[in-house]
């Protein structure tokens, strides 16, 4: 069964040849960030936790590895229902589910019961992914590339700014608060969304077992979804790395930077996210291969111009910013590829592409530390420019591949 848009529902229209509204790709956008930002709230808490806690800093890190763990499982196991059950009302169970665990994160007396609530809402908040092809399902053929670039604006900047707001946050009114006033976010999102968001229907009546399954066999079926996969893959592990360690650098005997400090330079990063639309102006216009390559050579060039910037701040900056917008132009561009495969599938070609670059971060991340801890900033900013140059030798690839069969 086709999926289908029903315009009636709440105050926003969806428009078969416009798409869908300018506010409601706005709230998109914002329940994007909002969401995704639950998995990056805790990172400036460690030292906090430890002490309050009582645990050594290895422990309290299990938190980030936790919330991850359960972001992956929630990927894998949840985002495939969005073309199994109704878009709308999946969306909102799982905002509630957020909700809870968010409440029992802030109220919670001992560590195991914040790692155990923390896993449950890393899991549930994949609303981002299901609300993305969404997004790409309302809008018209032509414009799909902008409108999921405006959604997808809002991932990246919620991803950004989440380690500052949570910093702002926790210095005024404690960590607690970081976590309680997320669950009051949820619920009025849940709410917005339950009236904003027009009825979707399903695109797949297969059983839960086959709809796995068959989320497994579009990798096969699919080379593109891989390729593409991959693609992102040494992006966000070029992304994380540099953001993992840089704040090693802004903290240490050259820029003497607080946690709050660092907190605020992730702001000059969120300037990324303005490309969004724009990298969506070019898939809709057929430019997906060449500005693919041309993002991978920027990202190189920028983890260059940030090994030169060791001592200047402003340099650094300019970096992150570089970084942040070849991401996500990479990131769009891949968007638009994959759902052209599949219009029934887009929730699972999703949960594939998305499951296999978060792999690639959690890899540029561990990595990137190591190269840091070994061989200094030079080291970590060699491995930033390897991987997106090794990106660039497989999209050399890409031509001889297709052209085979």
């Amino acid at each position: 069964m086709a999926a289908t848009a029903q315009p009636q529902t709440g105050r926003q229209t969806v428009s078969p040849t416009a798409g869908p509204s300018g506010r409601l790709v706005a709230l998109l956008a914002v329940a994007c960030g909002m969401t995704v930002a639950n998995l990056y709230y805790a990172q400036p808490l460690l030292s906090s936790l430890s002490a309050f806690f009582g645990i050594g800093t290895a422990a309290a890190g299990a938190l980030i590895t936790t919330t991850q763990i359960g972001y992956v499982a929630g990927m894998l196991f949840l985002v495939p229902l969005g073309d199994r059950v109704e878009k709308r009302r999946l969306v909102v169970l799982l905002l509630s589910v957020t909700t809870l665990a968010l409440v029992v994160a802030g109220t919670a007396a001992t560590f195991p019961v914040l790692l155990a609530a923390s896993l449950v809402a890393g899991g549930t908040s994949v609303v981002a992914q299901i609300l993305v092809p969404f997004a790409a399902g309302l809008a018209p053929d032509h414009a799909r590339g902008r409108v999921v670039g405006r959604v997808m604006s809002g991932l990246l900047t919620g991803i950004l700014l989440s380690r500052t707001l949570s910093s702002l946050v926790s210095q005024v009114a404690g960590w607690r608060v970081v976590y309680l006033g997320s669950a009051v976010l949820m619920a009025v999102l849940a709410l917005a969304l339950r009236s904003a968001l027009p009825r979707h229907a399903p695109s797949t009546n297969m059983s839960y077992a086959r709809l796995l399954r068959s989320t497994a066999r579009l990798v096969r079926t699919h080379p593109v979804l891989v390729r593409r996969g991959l693609y992102q893959a040494a992006m966000f592990g070029a992304f994380s790395a540099f953001w993992t360690t840089v704040s090693f650098v802004l903290t240490g005997p050259e820029f003497h930077y607080s946690g709050f400090g660092v907190g605020m330079f992730a702001l000059v990063g969120a300037a990324g996210a303005a490309v969004a639309p724009l990298a969506g102006h070019w898939a809709d216009h057929g430019l997906v291969r060449p500005m693919t390559a041309a993002a991978f050579a920027v990202a190189a060039l920028a983890f260059a111009l940030a090994a030169i910037g060791r001592h200047d701040v402003i340099l650094l900056a300019v970096a992150a910013v570089l970084i942040d917008m070849t991401v996500q132009t990479t990131l769009i561009l891949g968007q638009h590829a994959i759902y052209r495969l599949d219009a029934g599938a887009r929730a699972r070609l999703n949960s594939v592409y998305i499951a296999t670059f978060f792999a690639g971060g959690a890899f540029g991340s561990q990595a990137g530390s190591i190269a840091y801890h070994a061989y200094g900033w030079t080291g970590l900013t060699v491995l930033g420019a390897v991987l997106p140059v090794l990106a660039l030798l497989y999209w050399a690839t890409e031509h001889r591949a297709t052209a085979a069969p």
